[in-house]
């Protein structure tokens, strides 16, 4: 499908503009020093970002974007409900996504609000990149130390084949998660702006990896994070099982590469690995904890199929699956011309490349097919206050 972008981002372009004059342009500064790149020190388990420049245009862009996701987006669902009684719509009728485009996104306010999303979004990479790739050679000499140090291990495979549906950029991110060296570094900054604040000290990873329900026998091991990304759960799970032995893998190299970096800074024993979530080479019935975390929406329906496959392959008698992800426990579904028109907005213009196909797999299906013992685990509060699926393999 295929329209005109300015039909759903029109009529908002001075969004941009005082945005762009608010965040202005960064001076060439400095080398940063080789080796341990943390100019400003950090604030928690969170380096700062290394100029004040940044950090100001970073919190600027965090505030807009919480504004923009519950004022400005609030004001757009009022005039929605005020376009659908204007012209008579049945709010809950499906409607094709180009016509609910004619009829709700060139509102002055719904495209402002497309508009100033986007964008926000796209100046926050730009920010980012432009940092990192600007002192390549002292954040790569930084990784390149940390790839060799310990505690946890790191193992990347740069022969694999990388499978064509991991190189989109998902979030619009540059290069997506496999194809920047900065890809772990950009995205774990700028998915706290998507957090509006929020984990900035890992808080919801901690809180997720405190939810992860237990195998039957209460016994822990090993764990196994699957699409760990720069590996904030992983972490986390190690720091609530310090007795186990804990594995994070990406098809990333650039992000397992800084998720080992940063554990190494933490002094948090984790072991990384770039293999594919569906093909883990891992023995069976290996892991008593499998977790993942808002991977399978990123993933083909082929792939999640598989993936759920391969963690019944790998659980041992006993042990969990619990994949953490918007609604794994029954199908996330939109409802309505405005709602259907928003889902199809993030799969397009924030690169979600694989929601789409995430809302037509059954998982309570799946999981049954492979052989758990399928049930609702904990309430995570991620996109709300759904439950999450959990496959406990039978003995």
């Amino acid at each position: 499908m295929h329209f005109d972008r300015r039909s759903l981002f029109g009529a908002a372009a001075a969004v941009a503009a005082v945005a762009k004059s608010t965040i202005g342009s960064r001076s060439a500064e400095a080398k940063l020093p080789s080796n341990d790149v943390e100019p400003r020190g950090s604030t928690g388990r969170l380096e700062r970002l290394p100029t004040l420049a940044l950090e100001a245009n970073d919190e600027f862009l965090t505030s807009f974007r919480f504004w923009v996701n519950t004022k400005l987006s609030k004001a757009a669902e009022e005039r929605y409900v005020a376009i659908t009684k204007e012209k008579g719509i049945d709010p809950k009728a499906n409607m094709p996504v180009a016509e609910a485009a004619k009829i709700y996104a060139e509102d002055p306010v719904i495209a402002t609000r497309n508009h100033a999303w986007l964008h926000a979004q796209l100046l926050m990479w730009k920010n980012l990149r432009r940092e990192f790739h600007g002192n390549y050679d002292a954040y790569m000499a930084e990784m390149e130390v940390a790839d060799k140090s310990g505690p946890g291990t790191l193992e990347l495979n740069p022969d694999m084949v990388i499978p064509e549906y991991t190189k989109h950029e998902i979030h619009i991110q540059p290069g997506g998660y496999v194809g920047d060296p900065f890809a772990g570094h950009i995205y774990h900054y700028g998915t706290n702006n998507f957090y509006s604040g929020r984990n900035y000290q890992d808080d919801l990873h901690m809180k997720y990896a405190s939810n992860v329900p237990l195998p039957k026998d209460g016994k822990v091991r090993r764990i196994l994070d699957m699409g760990c990304g720069v590996g904030q759960l992983s972490v986390a799970l190690k720091q609530r099982f310090p007795n186990a032995e804990v594995w994070g893998i990406d098809i990333g190299a650039p992000m397992v590469r800084y998720g080992h970096m940063r554990a190494v800074d933490m002094g948090t024993e984790v072991n990384f690995a770039q293999r594919l979530a569906e093909e883990t080479k891992f023995p069976d019935n290996h892991f008593d904890i499998i977790t993942s975390y808002i991977l399978h929406h990123e993933v083909t329906a082929e792939a999640s199929r598989k993936i759920i496959a391969e963690a019944h392959r790998l659980t041992r008698a006993g042990g969990v699956y619990y994949p953490i992800d918007f609604n794994t426990a029954g199908m996330r579904r939109t409802e309505g011309p405005y709602s259907e028109l928003r889902g199809w907005m993030s799969h397009r213009w924030n690169h979600e490349r694989w929601v789409r196909e995430y809302d037509t797999v059954d998982f309570k299906t799946e999981f049954a097919k492979v052989g758990f013992e399928v049930s609702d685990g904990p309430k995570s509060g991620f996109a709300g206050d759904r439950p999450n699926i959990l496959g406990t393999k039978r003995a």
